[in-house]
């Protein structure tokens, strides 16, 4: 129980249909609020390692996130926050501080020391919440999406 709402955190593997239909409602409103007219839409990224986890609420799929190692070099220890959504019928719960700190502790149980995320400027609900919860902008974008104009990279150490 958060706040008074029966959740539930459990882990998930790709090709769960929980977890897949959540991933592809998080894709959906990312092509929603970033694709141009013509753009293709971006498509499900997740690697099949991923470690994604799921929240319920009374039973009912209502949010995920997702953790991928990251490879490249200077990262060592770190791992990569992605997908991290909450159907907008559980917002204002709980739910992404929930996925976000069991996310956390799963990644500091793993071996992670830091944590490393990209959102974009057409999400300030989703900046609110990592600023909130100690994550911050990163000096150096990185990735795939360190020349975008319309991406905020961050990191926190755990």
């Amino acid at each position: 129980m958060t706040g008074g709402v029966n959740l539930s955190i459990h882990e998930r593997k790709l090709g769960d249909p929980d977890l897949d239909q959540l991933v592809a409602a998080a894709v959906a409103e990312l092509n929603r609020r970033y694709r141009q007219p013509g753009e293709p839409d971006d498509e499900y990224d997740l690697a099949e390692d991923a470690v994604c986890l799921v929240a319920h609420v009374d039973g009912e799929p209502a949010g995920c996130i997702a953790r991928e190692p990251v490879t490249e070099p200077g990262w060592s220890g770190c791992a990569e926050m992605k997908r991290v959504f909450v159907h907008e019928r559980f917002r204002g719960l709980g739910v992404a501080s929930a996925l976000v700190a069991a996310f956390e502790d799963a990644a500091r149980a793993d071996g992670f020391t830091r944590v490393r995320l990209e959102t974009g400027t057409k999400q300030p609900e989703a900046v609110a919440l990592y600023e909130k919860l100690g994550y911050e902008r990163s000096a150096t974008p990185f990735g795939p999406w360190a020349d975008s104009p319309l991406s905020i990279c961050c990191t926190k150490s755990l």
